[in-house]
C-alpha cells in the first residue's frame, strides 16, 4: 500500500510538473509564432491556422506514431494509435471550443461575438466537416488500396487548404504591437534566427511536457482498470491538446480571437487530412462503435459554430460552450460501456 501510495504521489507530482511545462512552453510559443508571422508578412489567419496549429500539433502526430511503430500490435499499439487520432479532434471540437469559450467569458464578463475573421474560421470549419467526413468514410471500404486512395486525397486536400489560406492571408499583416521576443527582449526587431530558436524550444517543451503528462497519467488511468483504447482516446488526447488549448486561452486574455480560434480549427484540419491519412495508411482503420460515436458527436460540436458563422456571421462565447455537452455526453458513453 505504501508503494502504491508513494508511485501515486510521484505521477501527481510529474502531472503538475509536466503542465507547468506545457504551459511555459506555450507561452513562448504564442509569442515566437507572432513573431515569425510579423516577419513572413502573414495575417492571423495563417499564422492561427498554418504556423500555430501545425506547430502545436506535433504531439498529437508523434504519439501515434510512435504507438504504431514502438508498441506494436501484441501490446495494444495499433488501438492506442487509432485512439489518438480519433480523439485528438474530437476534443479540439468539444472539450477545447468549451475551454475557449469560457475564457472568453472570464476575461470579458459578456457574451458579445468573438472578434474574429470570418472568413478564415468559416474555411476552417468547412474543410474539417468535409475531410474528417471522409476519413472516417474510409473505415467503411472493403480494401487497404481505397483506403490508401482517401489517404492520399486527405493530403492532396490539406495542400489546396495551405495554398487557399496563404493566398488570402500574403501581405496582409495588421499585428499590432507585439510584446518583445523572449530570446530578444531588448530589440524591437529581432532575427528571424532567434524567433525560429525561441519556436523551437519552445515545441520540444511541449513535446517533452506531454509526453510527461501521458507518462503520469496512463498508471493512474490504468489503476482504476481502463481498457488501453478508451485510455488513447480520452486520456491521450487531452495531453497532446494541451497545447492548443493554453494558446487559445492566451490568445483569447489579448483579444486575439481569429489566432486563438484559428490555432484549434487550422489544427483540427490538419489532423482529420494529414495524420488521419497517416493512420489509414499505416493500420486496418476499422472503427468500432466507440470510436464512430466520438467522430459523430465531433462533427456534431464543429457544426453548431459552423452554422452560427454561415447564418449571424459571428460566434458567441455560449456558442463554444455547447461542446462541453458534446464532450459530456460521450463520457457519459464511455462510463455506460465500462459498467456494461
Amino acid at each position: 500500500m505504501r508503494e502504491k501510495g508513494a508511485g501515486s504521489l510521484s505521477d501527481i507530482a510529474m502531472l503538475l510538473m509536466s503542465l507547468g511545462v506545457i504551459l511555459i512552453g506555450a507561452e513562448a510559443f504564442t509569442n515566437g509564432i507572432e513573431w515569425l508571422g510579423q516577419k513572413l508578412k502573414l495575417g492571423d489567419g495563417a499564422v492561427g491556422s498554418i504556423l500555430a496549429a501545425v506547430g502545436t500539433a506535433l504531439p498529437e502526430t508523434l504519439v501515434p506514431i510512435i504507438a504504431i511503430f514502438g508498441i506494436g500490435k501484441e501490446t495494444g499499439g495499433v488501438d492506442i494509435g487509432i485512439g489518438a487520432i480519433i480523439g485528438a479532434p474530437f476534443m479540439l471540437a468539444t472539450l477545447a471550443f468549451f475551454i475557449t469559450g469560457l475564457a472568453a467569458l472570464l476575461f470579458r464578463r459578456s457574451n458579445l461575438p468573438l472578434l474574429l475573421d470570418k472568413k478564415v474560421v468559416q474555411r476552417d470549419l468547412q474543410f474539417f466537416l468535409i475531410v474528417y467526413t471522409t476519413a472516417i468514410f474510409a473505415s467503411f471500404l472493403p480494401s487497404q488500396e481505397l483506403k490508401n486512395g482517401i489517404a492520399w486525397a486527405l493530403v492532396i486536400a490539406y495542400g489546396i487548404y495551405v495554398v487557399l489560406i496563404l493566398r488570402d492571408c500574403k501581405g496582409a499583416c495588421n499585428h499590432e504591437k507585439l510584446a518583445p521576443l523572449y530570446l530578444a527582449r531588448r530589440t524591437k526587431n529581432p532575427s528571424l534566427v532567434k524567433i525560429i530558436g525561441q519556436i523551437t524550444l519552445a515545441l520540444m517543451a511541449i513535446v517533452a511536457g506531454a509526453n510527461g503528462f501521458v507518462s503520469a497519467v496512463q498508471p493512474i488511468a490504468l489503476a482504476f482498470g481502463v481498457p488501453v483504447f478508451v485510455l488513447s482516446l480520452i486520456i491521450t488526447p487531452i495531453a497532446t491538446e494541451l497545447p492548443e488549448k493554453f494558446n487559445s486561452v492566451l490568445w483569447i486574455r489579448r483579444r486575439k480571437d481569429t489566432l486563438a480560434m484559428g490555432n484549434l480549427t487550422g489544427a483540427m484540419v490538419f489532423q482529420s487530412s494529414v495524420i488521419m491519412a497517416i493512420g489509414i495508411a499505416l493500420t486496418p482503420w476499422k472503427l468500432d462503435t466507440l470510436a464512430l460515436t466520438s467522430a459523430v458527436l465531433a462533427l456534431c460540436a464543429a457544426l453548431i459554430p459552423y452554422i452560427s458563422l454561415r447564418r449571424k456571421g459571428v460566434i458567441y462565447p455560449t456558442t463554444l460552450l455547447i461542446g462541453g455537452a458534446f464532450y459530456l455526453l460521450f463520457m457519459l458513453t464511455i462510463y455506460r460501456s465500462l459498467n456494461l
